[in-house]
This record gives C-alpha cells, structure tokens and sequence, in this order.
C-alpha cells in the first residue's frame, strides 16, 4: 500500500520515534524510504547575522553535521531491508518536502510532531501541521 515513505527529519527525538513507525510499515509493503533534511535558509541568516560567522562558513559546518546523522538513519533503515535515498538541502522546510513529495511521487509522509526547537514552532508555526494541511498525500505525524 505505502511503497515510497518520505521522511523529513530534523534529528530530534520525536523523528528518531517516527522512525520506529517507518520500520513497521516494511510488513505493509514499504520499500523505499526517502530521507529529507533541509537547513532552514532563514536559521542560516539568523545564525550569520548574530554570530558574525561567514554564512558559507556557517552552512558547510551545518551540512557536515548533518550528513554524519543522515548516514547513521540511512544505515538503520538499509539494515532493516529499505532502499534508501537521502536528500540534504538548504531551503524553506515546507516548501522542499511539497517539491519532495510531488518530484518522487512519494505514498506517504512520516514526520514528527514537533522539531528540535519548540520556542521557533511558536513563531514560525509547526511544519508538521502545515505538511497536514498542505501536502496531497497521506501524512503520519508521530508525537512525542
């Protein structure tokens, strides 16, 4: 039923519990997983302008960082017998995991309810909520 799962993840402990999700839906049919993370480009700017770090500079360090985790989650789902793709981008979160969705023709979305950072969730809003409202396929949003 749900071949394709796209799952963005932010490293925090609610995406590490959707994991465990992702992995049950391989006795339903699951093949492939496609794993997202995307650097918040506005995170970026703020870090660049309080910090007074070279925003490249800034971004590359980010990206290392994050590739190591990604690695960790690839080799997790590939041991539990998942084809895995794994996309690092820099962007506006919503809008690439909706290009994500629409590019990979995606069966369905497995996401945390909420990010690393709760205090960002109530200025920003929660992605989580806006991928419900907005994305075109089934979304599973795992709580704490």
């Amino acid at each position: 039923m749900f071949k394709t799962i796209l799952f963005p993840t932010d490293f925090s402990d609610v995406s590490k519990t959707a994991l465990k999700y992702i992995k049950q839906l391989k006795e339903g049919g699951a093949e492939t997983v496609i794993l997202l993370h995307v650097i918040d480009q506005r995170s970026l700017y703020a870090l660049d302008q309080t910090t007074g770090m070279n925003s490249l500079e800034l971004e590359r360090g980010i990206m290392a960082g994050a590739d190591e985790e990604m690695k960790e989650i690839e080799k997790d789902l590939k041991e539990g017998g998942f084809k895995v793709k794994t996309l690092l981008q820099t962007g506006f979160p919503l809008r690439e995991i909706l290009k994500v969705e629409k590019e990979e023709d995606v069966s369905i979305i497995v996401i945390g309810s909420h990010g690393k950072s709760n205090l960002e969730e109530m200025f920003l809003g929660s992605v989580s909520e806006k991928v419900a409202r907005k994305c075109k396929k089934p979304v599973l949003i795992v709580k704490r």
